[in-house]
């Protein structure tokens, strides 16, 4: 009768816990567009989108800047997040022997645990002295006078391709894990190479979790802070300077919420907390692409 009883205890619990973590989204949601959708509505979905002037003290709330700014250092990242990811995940699940393996997994493990700050500095010191050096040298001349040397889209995206290294890694390794071993031994038994086996039967049947971690550190760059702030310039103006645009600083969502909540006037708070809706709305997005992508897999395989 005991066991009984305690499940019947338990089960709600375990529902109530479950509960709570979808009232904590949808309270988070209500919050963010109370106090942002005001402004989107009043000012025009559209002007704040395609507006190149971000004024809040005149009521002019223009943020293409930031969304070029975030959407040019994320691609960055994943530029060279993705194929240093990718092959270190499939060494360490085909190709890596133990002892490799005991010391790239830990150091993988600490890469993922160290704070954003941390990477912030490093681009400082590392990252921007060898933008600086390149800027002085493919720009000299080309610059206006109180350009922000070292600091740029290039140097937000060097650090947020080390920050979202690790994710890619750990899930991709997961998913090539997780390809039955009888596609490898079918594929090895009919003549093909290792290499071959990699690249034409393990990668394409592990493709829905691979796009799951790619989804999932695009997720974490489009919504990191710190690092960018101390590494990309803050400067609310579109990248000019034609190719040479990832050398220019720049700002990004994330980044303008966080250095103009603290002295924001009403009607200024009003217009980052819509800023916070489309971030809101662009990571819910993420999610569920993956959501959907991954259950299409599943169904497939």
């Amino acid at each position: 009768m005991r066991p009984k009883l305690m499940e019947a205890c338990v089960k709600p619990l375990f529902f109530a816990a479950a509960l709570t973590a979808v009232l904590v989204i949808l309270l988070i949601a209500f919050f963010i567009f109370q106090k942002g959708w005001p402004v989107i509505s009043g000012y025009g979905l559209w002007q704040m989108l395609s507006g190149t002037v971000w004024q809040p003290t005149k009521q002019v709330y223009g943020i293409l800047p930031m969304l070029t700014g975030t959407f040019y250092i994320t691609a960055i990242a994943l530029l060279i997040g993705i194929p240093f990811g990718l092959a270190t995940a499939i060494y360490l699940a085909e190709l890596a022997p133990v002892k490799a393996s005991a010391v790239i997994r830990p150091a993988i493990e600490l890469l993922a645990a160290i704070p954003s700050v941390i990477y912030g500095l490093f681009g400082m010191v590392a990252v921007n002295t060898l933008m600086r050096s390149l800027q002085r040298g493919l720009l000299a001349g080309a610059l206006p006078p109180d350009y922000q040397l070292g600091y740029s889209v290039l140097s937000g995206g060097i650090v947020l391709a080390v920050m979202i290294v690790p994710t890619i890694i750990n899930i991709s390794e997961d998913a090539l894990k997780a390809v039955p071993r009888t596609y490898k031994e079918a594929a090895l038994a009919l003549g093909s190479t290792h290499l071959q086996t990699i690249f034409r039967v393990q990668l394409p049947a592990a493709k829905s979790g691979i796009i799951s971690a790619v989804m999932l550190a695009m997720g974490r760059a489009l919504g990191e802070t710190m690092a960018l702030i101390m590494v990309i310039g803050n400067v609310v103006a579109l990248p000019a300077h034609g190719l040479f645009s990832i050398f220019a600083p720049s700002t990004s969502l994330t980044a303008t919420i966080a250095l103009e909540m603290g002295y924001a006037a009403p009607d200024h708070r009003a217009a980052l907390f819509a800023i916070g809706v489309f971030l809101f709305v662009l990571i819910a997005l993420l999610n569920s692409f993956v959501i959907v992508f991954s259950k299409g897999g599943r169904e497939q395989s």
